[in-house]
């Protein structure tokens, strides 16, 4: 089979690199059904006769997990294969989802049994996602990381368009059951397409996993750059879910033509999003860390263009920018990750980050939830803008985010064990 370990030739983008075809391949598969999922499960949910609470259940446990094993799928990531890893909870998620589409094609679904199979999906995704993120680097040359991320982010951000509108009329024509059936397929698909990709596990010196833990948290912690940008996510991420996806629609309600309008600003935002990626096929920025923090900062503009009753053309403009500007943010911030981070230790750097972005997010919902009882919708959405607008300023603030820039392939860091080259990156 395919080693990714092996680049005998020099090629001109990632699509001449046949395991990178494999991985893409597997991955547009996988977000094809995964678009859809959100919808079958909601009226999953609702076919059972569940209600809001019985969603925010369910949606619940589907998180939880990311919380709580995502430092576990770190640390199995920078000692176990990879791209078994992804194998592995591929297949996890295939079955907790095959199991879900039976039960509710037989009548017999819960909102227990529901929530007991999105724990497993989202214990799945805690083990996809570490593993995916060094999968890359060990299968893409430094030189072409950045074409790489935004070939992936391709399909993601297509499907976002596409498949919900889909995921739509094959729930309405045959039932929840046969979206969350796909979902399976496509999860069992990828997995069929990854076990082809033979990656070697990391090289560690290391005894145990709590070893690990600690010596990924030192080398976080070490890399002034990486806990600040982590710190400013928290705030940018839970203030950008709270303001639009809790006070979006209530804002839209209220002052434009509710689920209509809404719906076409969701629409935009997501285009915004495929834009983003076509501008990250071609533009290579040097300052990398600067332009995915500024970037990340479009996402001021729909909030404000809301909180200030602006006509809806502008507000879509703004969706749209806002769209643009977090893709070429999650672009460029996952090639500075993927060429300042040692191979060796992505899987655990990533998941601190990751947990520590998503750790502000149910705080944000309720004192948002709170903000918008003593305030007008407006308001709090004025103010969840202004949240993000001073992450994204302190954050630039910050001289070692300026120090992160793009690396030629002679610049690229070696391979070190040596925690005290961290900080130089």
């Amino acid at each position: 089979m395919e080693s990714a370990q092996k680049s005998p030739t020099p090629v001109g983008t990632p699509w001449g690199i046949a395991p990178f075809r494999r991985y893409l391949s597997a991955h547009l598969i996988s977000v094809t059904g995964s678009a859809m999922a959100p919808l079958a499960l909601a009226y999953s949910v609702i076919e059972q006769g569940g209600g809001a609470g019985s969603l925010g259940l369910v949606l619940a446990t589907n998180t939880v997990p990311m919380i709580l094993f995502l430092l576990a799928g770190g640390v199995f990531a920078d000692r176990l294969s990879r791209s078994r890893l992804l194998f592995l909870g591929n297949l996890l998620a295939a079955a907790a989802q095959g199991v879900l589409a039976v039960s509710v094609a037989t009548g017999h679904a819960t909102t227990a049994s529901i929530a007991a199979c999105g724990f497993v999906s989202g214990t799945a995704s805690s083990f996809i996602g570490p593993a995916a993120q060094g999968a890359v680097v060990q299968i893409v040359p430094a030189e072409h990381l950045q074409q790489a991320n935004a070939l992936l982010r391709l399909p993601s951000n297509a499907v976002k368009v596409l498949a919900p509108v889909a995921g739509g009329l094959v729930v309405a024509a045959s039932g929840a059951a046969w979206a969350l059936a796909g979902d399976a397929f496509t999860f069992a698909a990828a997995a069929v397409l990854l076990l082809g990709l033979r990656l070697d596990a990391p090289i560690t010196t290391s005894t145990s996993a709590l070893t690990d833990l600690r010596a990924g948290w030192a080398s976080f912690w070490s890399r002034t750059w990486l806990w600040t940008y982590t710190a400013a996510g928290a705030v940018l991420v839970a203030a950008w879910l709270a303001g639009f996806q809790l006070l979006g629609p209530l804002v839209a309600a209220s002052q434009y033509a509710g689920a209509r309008d809404w719906g076409l600003i969701q629409a935009a935002f997501a285009c915004g999003l495929l834009a983003g990626t076509l501008v990250c096929l071609r533009w290579k920025p040097y300052r990398l860390l600067v332009v995915a923090i500024a970037a990340g900062g479009a996402l001021v503009l729909p909030l404000a263009a809301m909180a200030r009753g602006l006509p809806l053309l502008l507000v879509l403009v703004a969706a749209l920018l806002a769209g643009v500007g977090l893709d070429v943010a999650v672009v460029a911030w996952t090639t500075a990750f993927s060429q300042h981070v040692p191979q060796d230790e992505q899987g655990r750097l990533i998941a601190f980050n990751g947990i520590g972005e998503r750790l502000a997010i149910p705080a944000g919902y309720v004192v948002t939830a709170l903000a918008a009882h003593a305030w007008d919708g407006r308001t709090a959405l004025l103010a969840c803008a202004a949240m993000i607008a001073a992450a994204t300023v302190l954050n630039l603030c910050v001289p070692a985010v300026h120090r992160v820039n793009r690396l030629t392939p002679v610049d690229r860091p070696r391979p070190t064990h040596d925690r005290r080259e961290a900080e130089q990156t």
